[in-house]
């Protein structure tokens, strides 16, 4: 089945994070330009040495909701920075939050072993400000793919096709079919994510879109197919955190 290219780009990256190029404005053009109706700005977290913290969060205040015809929404990417899943953002940040990613980086946190990076992404998912895994394909963090899934589905929560990871991550296709696939089996949403660190990359979800369709992954399944499935998510994210 030919997917659809999603309308929401839920993993971006600008200057702020360190090692990323350009600015918001530029990925907001390069959004605009290609026909997006969102992304989300998701720098890094205080846990990378080399990230403007707490400016990636704060100055987001200034950005205007909607610029092109692209909404921007206010995220980040949080380390997880301990096997029981702790994460690097501290609760003062959440209310300026719309979307939180949570990641393993191997600069933050050396990988352990099958069990303790299992039980990691599972103590993430838990995190009631946590919306999706980024990168849990990533060939250094080995898991158990069906444990994680299967936590997902438990928490409601999604799991991120990372498509820059086909080109940063050597070896990470058998994991992310194994995740694409049991997502499809437990029902259990995901996003489609550029993990862009240039503006030239907001939009490319080349990679994922053809791993996705190799499985034959159910369209209603992404969360980022549209900007009303996206918009629906975040009004049960809020209900989701005001029940907590």
């Amino acid at each position: 089945m030919k997917l659809m290219v999603p309308a929401i780009d839920t993993h971006t990256h600008t200057y702020l994070s360190g090692h990323a190029y350009s600015t918001i404005f530029e990925n907001i053009t390069v959004a605009a330009q290609k026909g997006l109706k969102g992304i989300v700005n998701t720098d890094h977290s205080p846990a990378m040495s080399d990230c403007r913290w707490p400016a990636a969060v704060r100055f987001l205040r200034n950005v205007p909701r909607e610029f092109m015809g692209v909404r921007i929404y206010h995220g980040v990417e949080a380390d997880i920075i301990d096997y029981d899943g702790t994460l690097s953002v501290t609760e003062e940040y959440y209310s300026l939050l719309d979307f939180m990613i949570a990641s393993l980086h191997e600069v933050v946190k050396p990988a352990g072993t099958k069990m303790q990076n299992t039980q990691a992404m599972i103590g993430a998912l838990n995190h009631p400000h946590v919306d999706i895994l980024g990168h849990p394909g990533t060939p250094a963090f080995e898991v158990d793919i069906e444990a994680v899934v299967k936590e997902a589905a438990k928490c409601n929560k999604l799991i991120e096709i990372n498509s820059h990871s086909f080109e940063v991550r050597k070896g990470c296709e058998q994991n992310c079919i194994q995740f694409a696939k049991l997502c499809k089996k437990y029902d259990v949403r995901i996003s489609l994510a550029s993990d862009a660190h240039m503006c030239f990359q907001v939009g490319a979800f080349d990679n994922a879109i053809k791993l996705l369709e190799t499985v034959d992954f159910p369209q209603e399944l992404i969360v980022s197919r549209s900007l009303q499935s996206f918009e629906a998510y975040l009004v049960e994210r809020k209900q989701r955190i005001a029940n907590k």
